[in-house]
């Protein structure tokens, strides 16, 4: 996610962009897709609605929901929607008491958890995702069953500083570097920066929650997959963590990353001591649908290319959010037809832009391209180059956002000298086993 311009302005346009920016919308042609099926009698359906993020994409899809019922007049919509400070925490509560509405918007980091607790519907039939990444559509699996659509895409990226390297000779290719490359250009460059400057970001002292995958694109590049198995088992290959960590170690020395104090004073957002905004860095790991953000804080400044390969890609492809259907709805059927709508009907994708991020369908993302600004496009530009080589993510198991606060703390006590990387590993095990209870 992502940052600022000049104090005020900026936290507050990226932090709406950035909630919005993980997002997308999708479609095909037909406005009905049968949500009048077994409705011939004209009775009302009343479908609740529930999601979270920023203003504007409350008011795209409420937009997106009244086109949708003026072409079916039997459908009544009964819209939820808040900021994500409290949105978890209402799902939560609803979830306890076995009131939730009948579609929802679920992530990564909890579709499992639902699922698993049987409080999903399984969605297969009548929606279509002929057009949708099989990559990214299996992201929605739980144990083999579609419990969640993806609708909106985005992936992880290596967002770098175009004009500073420019100036240094230093030209970054589309595809990206290895890992051994992106290293020893790092080393070409530091003798060129100036007392304070750094070539890159220290993946191996988290900042802020969520920021395990700055590790997982390293473990995935050589070949050891993801932290966790798809059935939510611990899976972090301790000698590949240990070089990881060591190599960072010695870059701090080097001086090619920031000292771990630097690091740890970061601030995303904060145009002040968000490192890679105030130019401490030149090269940090982001998500493509932040870059938007970035570029309205210094336009033409910035640009993206693919996350370092080793034996394999380290990229995937990453919904930004599902939607969902409860098991306790009554009106399956036509929740299915809705979503199918959402991401499948050409006039929903022209509404919904990218406010929830970049189109799952190919078709509905063809006919919106035209329409998109530079920046949108650099973040379609990055998922389609993504993609081919993308690893086939699977969404966390219950409890992986308190694991990975556990994460960040553990990051900083290995970077700051507190802990070796192996007592860091058995401690990201032993946490792993209270907090993730398969």
């Amino acid at each position: 996610m992502r940052k600022s311009k000049i104090a005020t302005l900026s936290v507050t346009v990226l932090c709406m962009m950035l909630f919005i920016a993980a997002c997308g919308s999708s479609g095909s042609t037909n406005p009905n897709n049968g949500a009048n099926d077994g409705n011939n009698d004209n009775s009302k359906v009343t479908l609740g609605v529930t999601w979270a993020g920023s203003q504007a994409r409350h008011d795209a899809t409420l937009k997106a929901l009244d086109m949708y019922a003026e072409s079916n007049s039997n459908v009544v919509f009964e819209p939820d929607y808040m900021g994500f400070d409290t949105y978890f925490t209402k799902l939560a509560t609803l979830s306890a008491a076995r009131k939730l509405p009948d579609i929802m918007q679920i992530d990564t980091g909890n579709l499992m958890d639902y699922a698993m607790r049987d409080q999903l519907a399984e969605i297969s039939d009548i929606i279509d995702t002929s057009n949708i990444d099989e990559k990214l559509l299996s992201a929605g699996k739980v144990n083999g069953k579609q419990y969640g659509i993806p609708i909106g895409t985005n992936t992880i990226t290596f967002m770098y500083n175009k004009t500073a390297l420019d100036k240094l000779g230093v030209t970054v290719p589309d595809e990206g570097y290895s890992w051994d490359e992106w290293v020893a250009i790092a080393r070409d460059i530091k003798p060129k920066l100036e007392a304070g400057k750094y070539v890159m970001q220290d993946l191996s002292i988290a900042t802020g929650t969520t920021e395990s995958d700055k590790y997982e694109i390293y473990q995935l590049a050589y070949g050891k997959g993801f932290l966790h198995t798809p059935d939510g088992q611990f899976s972090i290959d301790k000698e590949t963590y240990i070089q990881f960590n060591e190599l960072f170690a010695q870059l701090r020395d080097e001086g090619i990353v920031p000292p771990a104090d630097v690091t740890a004073g970061h601030k995303q957002y904060d145009p002040m001591l968000d490192n890679f905004l105030n130019g401490t860095i030149l090269i940090q790991r982001d998500y493509a649908a932040g870059f938007p953000a970035f570029d309205s804080v210094n336009p033409g400044q910035y640009a993206m290319t693919l996350v370092p390969h080793a034996l394999e890609s380290g990229g995937f492809l990453l919904p930004s959010q599902f939607f969902t259907i409860s098991k306790d709805t009554a009106n399956l059927e036509a929740a299915k037809s809705l979503i199918n709508w959402f991401i499948n009907d050409l006039s929903a994708g022209q509404t919904l832009g990218l406010v929830r991020g970049v189109p799952v369908s190919s078709e509905v993302l063809k006919d919106l391209e035209s329409s998109l600004s530079e920046a949108d496009l650099a973040q379609v530009d990055i998922i389609s180059k993504t993609a081919p080589e993308a690893q086939a993510f699977s969404s966390r198991p219950k409890g992986y956002g308190a694991w990975t606060d556990e994460w960040m703390k553990i990051s900083q006590a290995v970077g700051f000298g507190r802990m070796t990387p192996e007592e860091g590993y058995d401690e990201l095990k032993k946490k792993w086993d209270e907090i993730i209870k398969l």
